[in-house]
């Protein structure tokens, strides 16, 4: 598995600082109705879901574990800069929570960064993924006013060597922990978040996570494996990616399948689609069918996917830099297209 260099040099830009963007999480009971209003914000979620989601939080006193790892990686990356003589301070802001996104851009506004490039916790184009988060910085942007600085997104690196690579050393660590006699046998079933067909349709989403699937696999020799979706919300009658998680866990026992390795790809840390929807839901579900699940572990703050973000930072900043990425799709560029990511109009 070759990698491949390419690079189209655009005039290198000076930047004061890199910001990390996320999701946010609750760290306490008191924090998690809040924190779910503010993710429906705008749409008509019933009182009662809102509940039954709270309820997950329980199992866990109210803490997401999102907000420990975003702290981990927001020092790991600032550690790694600094090693390599690129320091740039590294700041931190969440969607749906505290520190929220405003906040953020208001201190860095204060500290006097005028222009930081920002990274996503996804690897993937797609609305939640990539253009939701370009929306919520210039709305938090507009909120600060004309101090806000300029924010440029990091490419996506679905297919960069330093997530696949990481990836495979994660899911090979899951094989190990099956036993010798059985492992050549355990099926490998990659992990996503579910999207709306609707919303999947307008971005590259499902092929991103094909060749990131493909990517892992192979060196893995796992000629047989399978990309599933999961924690999908929503109208019941509003089709969503499948393979559903569980009806697949279903199929595998039902097929005689012993053994299956979770790899959840679409995250880039834990969370509680991971600790909750796979660590306790789909465990509980597949030890009923009768099968042993591993679950790989995310790639959190892996040395080399944290050197792979001080090389995307490179890349924005060094004219000879070159553009690292595996596979077939080429590397993502830097700017999405217009039309990319986009959500449809109700009844397009």
């Amino acid at each position: 598995m070759a990698t491949a260099l390419k690079y189209d040099a655009p005039m290198p830009v000076r930047y004061d600082a890199l910001l990390l963007v996320s999701f946010g999480g609750p760290e306490g009971m008191d924090d998690v109705m809040p924190f779910l209003a503010n993710v429906v914000r705008g749409r008509h979620v019933p009182p009662e879901r809102l509940r039954e989601v709270a309820a997950h939080y329980e199992h866990f006193g109210g803490v997401s574990p999102i907000g420990a790892q975003c702290r981990a990686l927001v020092a790991a990356i600032g550690e790694e800069l600094e090693r390599h003589g690129k320091p740039l301070p590294v700041y931190w802001g969440n969607r749906n929570w505290h520190p929220l996104l405003a906040d953020t851009l208001r201190q860095m506004a204060e500290d006097g960064v005028s222009r930081a490039l920002a990274l996503v916790t996804s690897a993937y184009g797609s609305y939640p993924g990539c253009r939701q988060y370009l929306e919520d910085i210039e709305r938090a942007r507009a909120e600060v006013g004309a101090r806000a600085p300029q924010v440029d997104k990091l490419r996506a690196f679905y297919n960069h060597p330093g997530f696949v690579e990481p990836l495979v050393e994660r899911v090979a660590a899951a094989f190990e922990r099956i036993p010798e006699p059985r492992r050549a046998e355990a099926r490998l079933v990659f992990t996503a978040h579910s999207l709306p067909r609707a919303l999947a349709a307008a971005c590259d989403y499902e092929a991103e996570l094909g060749e990131t699937t493909a990517l892992v696999a192979f060196p893995l020799g796992r000629a047989r494996y399978s990309l599933v979706y999961q924690s999908r919300s929503g109208p019941p009658a509003e089709p969503w990616l499948e393979p559903d998680l569980a009806l697949h866990l279903r199929a595998l026992a039902g097929e005689g399948a012993c053994d299956v390795v979770l790899a959840p790809i679409g995250f880039l840390c834990d969370n509680m689609e991971i600790v909750y929807d796979l660590d306790l839901e789909a465990k509980a579900r597949a030890l009923a069918l009768g099968l042993n699940m591993v679950r790989a572990a995310t790639v959190g703050t892996h040395p080399r996917f944290v050197a792979m973000i001080r090389e995307l930072v490179v890349e924005r900043t060094d004219g000879e830099a070159p553009r690292r990425y595996l596979g077939t799709r080429g590397c993502a560029p830097d700017e999405c297209a217009p039309s990319c990511c986009l959500v449809p109009r109700s009844g397009a």
